[in-house]
């Protein structure tokens, strides 16, 4: 993942030697390069930016207005040849300070910390989100016969294509029959539960219980086929870091 990142500095020489060391950093997408804080300023009224480095002691609007002028200011990191503007700049919430002349291994030590503290955010709103998530959106209808039948997400272990109708198969063991395609369940349910791991089967990935090389099981019983352009995806969206191998020890 990248991380859209603006340089803000009135030395026109250390700023583009800090740009020419932050392009060797293939996770940053320097979006601006600035020479004061108005004209940073300006730019963060038009677009989102993940990573803001900036000098303090700057014409018209400082390092620090600037961090206070934002509404919603991105993760900070301050680059002065002042050190004694430190103290302000962690009061902001700057996430790293950094003294002039900027050595390479000490921006990238800085750069690996507002990563680093970038991707837990994210993770942490994505576990947030999903613990607020409404209990009555877990579920969803399909017609069957002449009824309307309610089933939840975390009871649904797969679904087998039976041409223009789908079979979708829960636990403890029911099934239940639907005019409706596979193709249309597949952009229907959250992809975050839901794979296609076959062109006639999509499964939950919460109750794959072994992968092999043509074939994987659900919930210990229920044997589903496998087909090679399926097993790639599936390996990186459910397997990925939860694979213990000798490395890991």
């Amino acid at each position: 993942m990248k991380y859209t990142t603006v340089i803000v500095d009135d030395n026109i020489l250390e700023r583009d030697d800090l740009e020419l060391q932050l392009r060797k950093m293939h996770q940053l997408d320097i979006v601006g390069t600035c020479s004061n804080g108005l004209e940073a300023y300006e730019l963060f009224t038009k677009m989102p930016v993940d990573i803001l480095f900036t000098d303090i002691d700057m014409p018209l609007l400082s390092g620090t207005a600037l961090i206070k002028a934002l509404q919603n200011p991105p993760v900070v990191i301050c680059i002065t040849a002042f050190p004694q503007y430190a103290l302000e700049g962690y009061e902001l919430n700057v996430i790293d300070f950094i003294s002039k002349p900027v050595p390479f291994e000490r921006l990238l030590q800085s750069v690996t910390k507002a990563t680093e503290y970038l991707r837990l955010k994210a993770l942490d709103i994505a576990r947030q989100s999903a613990a607020v998530e409404d209990p009555r959106e877990g579920y969803f209808f399909i017609r069957e016969a002449t009824s309307l039948t309610r089933l939840q997400y975390s009871e649904v272990a797969y679904i087998e294509s039976k041409g223009d109708f789908s079979k979708v198969f829960t636990l403890p063991g029911k099934s239940h029959m639907t005019l409706v395609s596979l193709k249309s369940l597949e952009n229907s349910l959250p992809d975050h539960s839901f794979l296609r791991v076959h062109k006639q089967y999509i499964i939950n990935r919460n109750f794959i219980t072994s992968i092999g090389n043509e074939e994987l099981t659900i919930d210990y019983r229920f044997r589903i086929p496998l087909s090679a352009t399926h097993r790639q995806a599936l390996l990186d969206k459910v397997v990925d870091n939860k694979l213990i191998s000798r490395k890991n020890l």
